[in-house]
């Protein structure tokens, strides 16, 4: 019988095994001092007052009060042992969701790109930490006091079991009628709030065309989704809880005319009368604080079901053998890619080798796949069918933290990062400041820094604000070719570029080649053709022409109309 692997969350919780069973160890000493101040109840009327002892009622409160001490100190500790779980939680996961996050996103497309992971490890912490979850550890404590109660008298423990059996009935209930819409609602925020998020990276679109009115009616129609739900889930909430404190009054209330009516019988003392009382709100204490804290336990369940689905969906990735730094040589061998989300691939079957050092234009038209091949030259996009091989060792069997230290890539949408333009440059790695100077230098862009207010220290945000496209493009291209990598990818390296920025591109090129490394250029104009070796041509996905640039020039600019897709045509 095979064993399902435990997914990092369970792991996590299972190393703080022993934390939660030390919070049930005090929780245990805790709720059997809860029963200290209906003992102490019971001896100030039997002994103290029957006997009109002064030194009798003293010595009843100094133990009294020794014992409260007690009890508020292993309070104390149990709250800090959860903090300490807590802690621990973010320490085992926090890494582990954050690459997480990050691998969604990628898969996705950055349809999915989200830190809704984190949040919901913050808000599971926060849960850990709250008063909340305490009821679930005194509610196995619940029969204690019954049975204390059945010791005092039969009615006193039949009163607390259909008491605690009816408010058990209440928290069911709550379950019942709340649960279905806070999760719709939680996942309608979810939505709404991903929505926002599209709409503020998209905000110069929407305030050039008119679309705010539009996409504001789209957010309200989502809120007014949220609010309904939550308060619907709010209101039944509200109405039990109120149902459950009005009745745990009115049978505290009643059983002081039960113990009334006990003592006058002379059943029981006046003593046990108070007592029973106070027992009788402690035992149901657990229940009532359930019921009103369903709402955070909901949240939280629901956040340990998507933390546990997105790390069972995104398992971590194996420990990968070194590997000799790269020399640049690309194989591709029966190629075919299938964007994330999507079902028919954008790359079909595609062969062709490169050597290192050598530099390959990829051409075609719209739609053709070249943004959708670079993905793949990358390691961005898995493979559906067939291999990218670097130096003969497929690309995903890098260490990537390894690899990128050789790959430079200059994406079509230039993101810069919030910081100085030298940590931009060098990749967030400690800025080696020769090397950060030789990639602006290569890339064109060294005068342009020292002309900016602070140079090379010049904060940015992550929309590089205060920079134009061409100038994001520049300073893109400086990370790309930082530490002179062995396989530079450049997608549309030139669209933002003026005549002085294409020259600039031009020659940063040929100073690439004179590195040795190998690159692919994914271009539309004809000026960077001149610069390459070779030509790689894309049509619907497939291979039309691959070779010496000349040659695929000279068979582009011929009588056909179209690429050609036939396996003849492929190698001029």
């Amino acid at each position: 019988m095979s064993v399902t692997p435990r997914t990092e969350l369970e792991h996590a919780l299972t190393l703080c095994r022993s934390s939660f069973i030390s919070v049930g160890f005090f929780s245990f000493f805790v709720n059997l001092l809860m029963l200290v101040p209906s003992f102490y109840m019971l001896q100030v009327y039997d002994r103290a007052v029957g006997s009109a002892s002064v030194p009798t009622l003293v010595m009843l409160t100094l133990i009294m009060l020794l014992l409260m001490s007690t009890m508020g100190a292993l309070e104390w500790v149990r709250s800090r042992i959860m903090v300490r779980i807590s802690t621990r939680l973010e320490v085992l996961l926090g890494q582990r969701l954050y690459d997480a996050s990050f691998k969604q996103a990628l898969q996705s497309g950055g349809m999915r790109a989200s830190a809704q992971p984190l949040s919901d490890l913050s808000g599971l912490r926060q849960f850990l930490t709250g008063n909340g979850l305490f009821a679930f550890f005194d509610t196995p404590w619940i029969p204690i006091y019954l049975a204390v109660m059945f010791m005092l008298h039969p009615w006193y423990g039949w009163v607390g079991v259909i008491s605690a059996v009816l408010l058990a009935a209440l928290a069911l209930v709550n379950e019942k009628v709340t649960h279905k819409a806070l999760q719709d609602a939680n996942r309608e925020h979810l939505s709404a709030t991903g929505f926002t998020n599209k709409s503020l990276r998209n905000a110069e679109v929407v305030e050039s065309m008119g679309m705010l009115p539009h996409l504001r009616r789209r957010w309200l129609d989502k809120v007014d989704r949220v609010l309904q739900l939550q308060g619907q889930a709010s209101e039944r909430a509200g109405l039990i809880s109120a149902l459950s404190k009005s009745f745990r009054q009115i049978v505290q209330s009643l059983i002081l005319g039960v113990g009334a009516y006990l003592a006058i019988n002379h059943e029981i003392s006046p003593g046990l009368m108070i007592a029973g009382s106070i027992l009788l709100g402690r035992a149901l204490a657990p229940i009532d604080q359930l019921i009103g804290s369903w709402k955070g336990f909901v949240g939280a369940r629901s956040q340990y079901a998507r933390l546990h689905e997105l790390l069972e969906k995104i398992a971590a990735q194996p420990e990968r053998m070194s590997l000799p730094a790269p020399e640049g040589a690309i194989s591709v061998e029966g190629l075919s890619v299938v964007p994330p989300g999507g079902a028919s691939p954008v790359i079909k079957n595609l062969t062709l080798q490169v050597a290192s050092g050598e530099s390959v234009g990829i051409i075609g038209p719209s739609g053709a796949g070249k943004s959708s091949l670079v993905r793949a030259l990358l390691g961005i996009w898995p493979a559906a069918a067939g291999a990218v091989r670097l130096d003969g060792a497929e690309i995903t069997q890098w260490r990537r933290e390894e690899l990128g230290r050789y790959v430079g890539y200059l994406p079509q949408d230039i993101e810069l990062f919030e910081g100085t333009i030298s940590e931009n440059i060098a990749r967030f790695e400690d800025v080696d400041a020769e090397a950060v100077v030789q990639a602006a230098r290569m890339a064109g862009v060294h005068e342009l820094i020292l002309h900016l207010p602070q140079g090379y220290d010049t904060v940015i945000g992550a929309s590089g604000g205060g920079l134009s496209g061409g100038q994001r493009q520049r300073i893109g291209l400086a990370r790309a070719v930082y530490r002179s990598p062995r396989l530079v990818v450049l997608d549309e390296p030139n669209s933002n570029l003026d005549e002085a920025g294409e020259q600039m591109l031009a020659q940063a090129l040929h100073k690439l080649k004179q590195s040795g490394a190998t690159v692919f250029v994914v271009t539309h104009r004809p000026s960077i053709v001149a610069h390459l070796d070779k030509l790689l041509a894309l049509n619907e996905g497939q291979l039309a022409l691959y070779g010496p640039r000349d040659k695929v020039l000279a068979k582009l600019q011929g009588p056909a109309t179209t690429l050609p897709t036939n396996r003849a045509s492929q190698q001029p």
